[in-house]
């Protein structure tokens, strides 16, 4: 065998067994017919890996394919038309979430993997955006609307579907297994055989993939090649977490999961070396960077994710920016460990899901969340819960737009919100990793209740569609907070990627400081180029006195260059309420 078949092939024994060789046999034959395999380069040794190609003019958009809709033209085309226009090359990829056909979750409970929904275009849609952008595409592989063939094929008791799903005795006891949801794990179907009961992690209509069947997960190859065939050049692993089920454990994070995600990262690199693998599990963060596959380091480069969701720090920056206070900031920011070649974060502070709270436990005490949460509540938000293995339920994730969610502090709304808002977006763009933008982050939305209303999700407040002549007219107004957060972040953005210290792979130290400071250094370079980032989280002016002895010291050691579009003056200026300034220097 070649490396990348001995590769494969210790993959699939983990998983498999004695069944290993016959997969394998079935997957090569798969493999063999992907265009662009004979041109891959094969590695020829254990520790051989494909370098990922990111650079500081890396920056992304996330977005439904129908996030901006104009009368009869394929929203996928109004999509395409929209970014070229407004923002260029300020942006470098997009996240078009899932544009498969769906029957629930918005796109996330998918009946046709290889179609595109006809509501939003085709695959031709698809392609153009690809040549435009790096376009981010959902594998959404852990479950399955039950509206899909294959759900049919399991009512009727026909292959392939009969055996995708996973049949569980209802007496069985579930209670272990983490859930993120508070709805039944256990969803009943009546089939020809009888009620039988379905494992489903997130609702009756999302039923959960049986990957012990080696057909399920030689098909789900099959659907990523797929993808990549359609110019997919970052793959997002939806809800990968769940994927392998035992009884008697958690079911969240198996050891079976990781190999999983192992073997896609090896087929990846491949077919078509360059791809971005990324894990999506909004957890903890210690059980977050666990997809990096930083326990298996010292056997060789890693060889799980190349990116993973940096989950902790949209709550955590909610925290800081209506507490007032850094410490717990950058105690979490210190803490970070030095990120493996070849592999780093998705930075972002909001999504088509809502804010997570899973990953503030171990860093916020109880009450510092749930004041938290009361804050949100007050700020027209909502919070969305899961079941505990005791049967009670506990806070999941935040529903608000971010910009709802900036209007004030703990004393309540004040005049700051565009400022701290403005802010927000400034620290996320500057921390070590590629930054990601939601569309209504990008817009400044404010919360569709009316979108609640009509879905009865929770979620629905932050998935506003705007119509696009409404959006231009906000936007091209010079009276609006739509215009004002756009142009505002459009500057960051061209800042930001004109600016070498923001590499993805520059170093980043957190220097001490007074609590109401953020103080990040990235760098230095090769040439001693290094950029320092300095964010007042409060309301109240900070004097140079008050930075900090680190900061005072950083500053007054060097020249430096104020770079921030949204500032000017001396760095040894005050820093206004919610200032942000990046100061360069270069030798």
């Amino acid at each position: 065998m070649t490396a990348f078949g001995d590769t494969v092939h210790a993959y699939l024994d983990h998983l498999y067994g004695p069944r290993a060789a016959e997969v394998q046999r079935r997957l090569n034959q798969r493999l063999k017919h992907f265009p662009a395999a004979s041109q891959a380069p094969i590695a020829t040794g254990k520790n051989v890996r494909h370098a990922p190609s990111w650079s500081e003019k890396d920056q992304w958009l996330i977005t439904y394919g129908d996030s901006i809709v104009d009368s009869q033209t394929p929203p996928l085309a109004v999509l395409d038309d929209f970014l070229q226009a407004r923002l260029g090359e300020r942006i470098s990829g997009v996240h078009v979430l899932p544009f498969f056909p769906w029957s629930s979750d918005d796109g996330f409970s998918v009946i046709h993997y290889r179609e595109v929904n006809p509501d939003l275009g085709d695959w031709q849609h698809i392609q153009t955006l690809a040549g435009h952008y790096d376009l981010m595409a959902d594998l959404v592989l852990n479950h399955v609307s039950r509206e899909s063939l294959w759900f049919v094929d399991y009512l009727s008791g026909s292959l392939p579907g009969r055996d995708y799903f996973i049949e569980v005795d209802p007496d069985t006891d579930v209670s272990a297994v983490v859930r993120p949801r508070s709805s039944p794990l256990l969803v009943p179907i009546s089939t020809r055989r009888g009620t039988r009961y379905l494992w489903a992690t997130f609702s009756e209509d999302q039923l959960d993939l049986n990957f012990e069947n080696p057909d399920v997960l030689l098909e789900f190859i099959g659907i990523l090649m797929f993808y990549l065939e359609q110019g997919t050049r970052i793959v997002r692993l939806d809800a990968v977490a769940f994927l392998w089920k035992r009884l008697g454990t958690n079911c969240i994070h198996l050891p079976e999961t990781h190999t999983v995600v192992r073997l896609l990262r090896a087929i990846v690199d491949h077919l078509a070396p360059g791809t971005l693998l990324i894990t999506e599990t909004n957890v903890p963060h210690h059980e977050n960077i666990s997809y990096f596959g930083l326990d298996r380091l010292a056997d060789g480069p890693p060889d799980e994710a190349h990116m993973i969701y940096q989950f902790t720090l949209p709550p955590l920056l909610l925290h800081t920016l209506t507490r007032g206070e850094t410490n717990t900031l950058q105690a979490w920011l210190a803490s970070l460990p030095a990120l493996p070649d070849h592999c780093t974060y998705l930075n972002f502070t909001a999504s088509h899901d809502g804010i997570g709270v899973r990953p503030l436990e171990g860093l916020l005490p109880d009450h510092e969340r749930d004041a938290l949460l009361e804050l949100m509540h007050r700020f027209g938000g909502f919070v969305s819960m899961r079941s505990n293995p005791d049967g009670s339920d506990t806070p999941y994730e935040i529903n608000i737009t971010w910009f709802e969610a900036m209007q004030g502090t703990r004393k309540g709304p004040d005049p700051w919100q565009i400022a701290r808002f403005l802010c927000s977006q400034a620290i996320m763009l500057s921390l070590q990793g590629i930054p990601a933008l939601y569309i209504h982050t990008l817009t400044g939305t404010l919360n569709d209740v009316e979108g609640v209303e009509r879905s009865g999700r929770l979620r629905s407040i932050n998935r506003r569609r705007w119509q696009r002549r409404e959006l231009d007219l906000l936007l091209d107004s010079t009276a609006t907070p739509t215009h004002d957060v756009f142009n505002a972040l459009s500057r960051l953005l061209e800042r930001r990627r004109q600016e070498p210290c923001f590499h993805p792979n520059a170093a980043q130290r957190v220097l001490a400081s007074d609590p109401s400071l953020l103080a990040i250094e990235r760098g230095p370079l090769t040439d001693g180029r290094r950029l320092l980032a300095l964010y007042n989280v409060t309301e109240v002016p900070l004097t140079f006195e008050q930075l900090g002895d680190e900061v005072h010291d950083a500053l007054s050691s060097v020249s430096w260059h104020n770079l921030n579009a949204l500032s000017s003056g001396h760095p040894n200026d005050p820093l206004p309420p919610y200032a942000v300034r990046w100061l360069v220097h270069s030798p």
